[in-house]
């Protein structure tokens, strides 16, 4: 069961790879569990879907919660996840929601934790769209992580700031077995500087993606990334993206 995580300064186009990354594993028959770890994020809306309660609002009623005596808490815990999971025809998604408030959340953070991992077996994928910070991870509300993309636009700043947020995921002592560098919205081809910048930075490029006015349009609209045509440019570049760093 790969954990698939997404990650990135804001801007650069997270939500849309981990929207089309779970369009593309599902197109292969692979069950998908899509987890939204970035408080900022839209996924349900890219993914044409409608979360209505978070684990971060489980978390803090929880806190508040008398127990009835008898009822174990993580048997409550365990139903009450399963309630936040938003099931579609072809993937199923959580979200976590913002971080939790003042209060001790120990025990509920670990109970959660091994609920989700539970959770997460009866998938053939987890992918994580996660903020640039990697909150969630660091806080090891999921498994530990099989493949990490790093997220960027094309320029030198983004690159650095890449560069920066994969130390930090080494920093926090995650278990990644792989790290990935992604340029999205890339016109023409990569320029030299950007090329000596990834090097310099030592971030392993697996590909870029070409801007694609179909992603604009279906933002516009509000349309489910879902929806894109098999011969998207940006959706062809995922796929192909996917292809070569995750076994299928």
């Amino acid at each position: 069961m790969p954990t698939i995580a997404i990650t990135g300064k804001g801007g650069t186009g997270k939500t849309t790879f981990a929207s089309l990354l779970v369009k593309h594993l599902s197109a292969e028959n692979a069950t998908v569990l899509a987890v939204d770890a970035d408080p900022n994020s839209n996924l349900d809306v890219r993914l044409g879907m409608h979360v209505e309660r978070t684990i971060g609002d489980l978390r803090e009623d929880l806190l508040k919660e008398q127990f009835p005596a008898g009822v174990a808490k993580s048997e409550l815990i365990e139903y009450q996840i399963r309630l936040a999971l938003v099931e579609g025809d072809t993937f199923d998604l959580i979200a976590m929601g913002r971080p939790e408030g003042p209060g001790c959340y120990c025990y509920i953070n670990n109970v959660l934790r091994d609920v989700l991992d539970r959770l997460s077996v009866n998938y053939d994928y987890v992918v994580i769209d996660n903020e640039a910070g990697m909150e969630h991870l660091s806080r090891r509300t999921t498994r530990d992580v099989d493949v990490l993309f790093i997220m960027s636009d094309v320029t030198v700043l983004g690159i650095v700031t890449a560069s920066r947020i994969k130390k930090l995921s080494e920093g926090l002592n995650l278990v990644v077995g792989r790290t990935y560098l992604v340029l999205n919205e890339v016109e023409n081809a990569i320029p030299e500087s950007i090329k000596d910048q990834i090097q310099q930075q030592e971030l392993d490029l697996i590909g870029a993606i070409p801007k694609d006015a179909l992603i604009g349009e279906y933002a516009l609209e509000g349309k489910s990334l879902f929806e894109l045509p098999g011969e998207s440019a940006a959706f062809k570049a995922v796929s192909a993206i996917a292809e070569h760093s995750i076994t299928l």
